[in-house]
């Protein structure tokens, strides 16, 4: 256990359960210019300014965990290149590539912004990021999204390759909405040169609908694609919580994130901080440990570094993530977008 060693201000951050800590995702904005339907209610209240990290103390923040080994940082929100001055924050990030402390800096995004920073985020150090799609229809990429438009983000993506970095899709599995595009979506991605990851909705936030309605296991649709696909399985890690294979027709690789269907926390080495400074050692947990509070009562970084090494001590084994068929509410009552998708 973590209280039993003496700590150090570089001291590497080890769970209960002996796994190292070295991926911290961090949401810089709940705010998003989408309204994806399994993400977001259409009218969402978001939080005032007052609440959120600044760009500055989200840096000294990551820099605390970066002390302490974390080597992968994912940037994400809501959207985090509606974020204003977010490329400051990218900018500041990259002087721990230089120096070798840290190894990625990457972020997920919709796209919707690409076209216009993705030259600035690889001078930054970017090099690869995750772009959400869930459909390649334009109409229906409207009516998931809400507010989103499907050719904005796919030349968001040219602009992204163009500059240099390597795009991953991640589309989430939505029954009755993009089902039969699977295989589209797997060809679209294979065809570009990027992975595919499929996610199994997850039952965070209230969004106004019955999630049991979009739910679709995807060892169902593992279960269609190998009527059509070959499936090998592939030993490839990224050091999330994706299981890869290579679909031998396209010679690319389709990932597989199921929260729902298998329990993939054996070797969760991620923990989550949000735009409000919450750390979440778990994303399908409650317990959270607040980092605003030390980072705004002193310069030092001392009650902030005790605070992250108290709350590793109380990292879970797993989570508990259900769709509760029953009751129809969400395992987890913050939204996704708060937390950091």
């Amino acid at each position: 256990m973590l209280g039993d060693v003496a700590q150090t201000a570089d001291t590497p951050l080890i769970d209960p359960y002996g796994r190292s800590i070295e991926y911290l995702r961090v949401s810089v904005t709940d705010r998003c210019d989408f309204r994806c339907v399994y993400c977001m209610t259409e009218h969402m209240t978001f939080l005032p300014k007052r609440d959120l990290l600044s760009l500055e103390e989200l840096d000294r923040l990551c820099a605390a965990f970066i002390r302490r080994g974390v080597k992968k940082l994912r940037i994400t929100g809501g959207e985090p290149l509606v974020r204003r001055n977010i490329l400051w924050l990218f900018r500041a990030l990259g002087r721990h590539l230089e120096t070798g402390a840290l190894e990625e800096l990457t972020l997920t995004t919709n796209a919707s912004q690409l076209e216009k920073y993705a030259g600035e985020l690889y001078s930054a150090g970017v090099r690869r990021i995750n772009v959400s799609l869930d459909t390649l229809d334009p109409v229906k990429f409207k009516a998931v999204t809400r507010w989103g438009d499907l050719g904005t983000v796919l030349r968001g993506v040219d602009a992204a390759e163009a500059a240099g970095i390597h795009v991953k899709f991640n589309a989430v599995a939505l029954k009755g909405i993009n089902e039969d595009e699977i295989e589209s979506l797997v060809r679209f991605a294979h065809g570009r040169g990027a992975d595919l990851t499929l996610i199994e909705t997850m039952p965070l936030g209230d969004i106004g609908e019955d999630r049991t309605d979009q739910y679709l296991p995807l060892s169902i649709v593992r279960a269609r694609l190998m009527d059509r696909l070959t499936l090998e399985d592939n030993p490839y890690r990224t050091g999330g919580p994706a299981r890869y294979v290579t679909v031998k027709e396209t010679g690319g690789r389709l990932g597989f994130i199921t929260p729902l269907t298998h329990n993939f926390c054996e070797s969760c080495n991620r923990v989550r901080v949000t735009c409000t400074g919450q750390l979440y050692m778990c994303l399908g947990q409650e317990d959270d440990a607040d980092l605003r509070a030390p980072l705004r009562a002193s310069p030092d970084d001392a009650a902030l570094d005790a605070a992250i090494v108290e709350a590793i001590s109380r990292k879970p084994k797993g989570h508990d993530f259900i769709i509760d068929r029953r009751t129809k509410k969400p395992s987890v009552r913050r939204h996704m977008s708060v937390t950091g998708g």
